[in-house]
């Protein structure tokens, strides 16, 4: 099973307004200035402690080296990225419609969790699960996670038929 996150506003999020994990020392604090949403970290180690493949999934244009090596920082290594110059590659592709800015099914991923309405909106037209993510909330991380299991169980009941 394979879960996506968002970055922006789901685990960046701006300190002003969410519970955050704690920054960066300097110099990486410089480097890196995006701040994680409080319960980032326990999230994606209890994720893979169930045997969950955690991936991003971001329509931003950071580069892979850049969002590997932040989160490295914090201990949290993702089993694959997709970011928008690759869902561009991969998924547009020389295709002439456009297609919607993200496509988690594309990449066979269980449940993609996002802050924006249209990718939510998108999901059942598209064929794929999201949670919406977006208001401060302390319980956000467990809600994900009950989501995460839920869905491990629908697939297991698919696959049993």
């Amino acid at each position: 099973m394979k879960v996506s996150f968002d970055l922006d506003e789901v685990l960046f999020v701006k300190p002003d307004t969410y519970e955050t994990e704690p920054p960066l020392r300097f110099p990486y604090n410089r480097l890196y200035p995006e701040r994680l949403r409080k319960g980032t970290v326990k999230l994606i180690h209890d994720l893979q402690a169930d045997g969950v493949e955690v991936w991003v999934y971001t329509s931003s244009f950071r580069t892979t080296v850049y969002i590997k090596a932040l989160f490295r920082h914090y201990g949290v290594k993702f089993d694959d990225i997709v970011n928008g110059y690759r869902h561009r590659e991969e998924v547009q592709g020389k295709r002439q419609q456009p297609v919607p800015q993200k496509v988690p099914n594309f990449y066979r991923i269980s449940l993609h969790i996002d802050d924006e309405d249209g990718v939510v909106k998108n999901a059942p037209m598209y064929g794929f699960r999201a949670m919406q993510v977006y208001d401060p909330d302390d319980e956000w991380a467990d809600k994900v996670l009950a989501e995460a299991r839920r869905v491990r169980k629908l697939e297991e009941g698919q696959t049993d038929k």
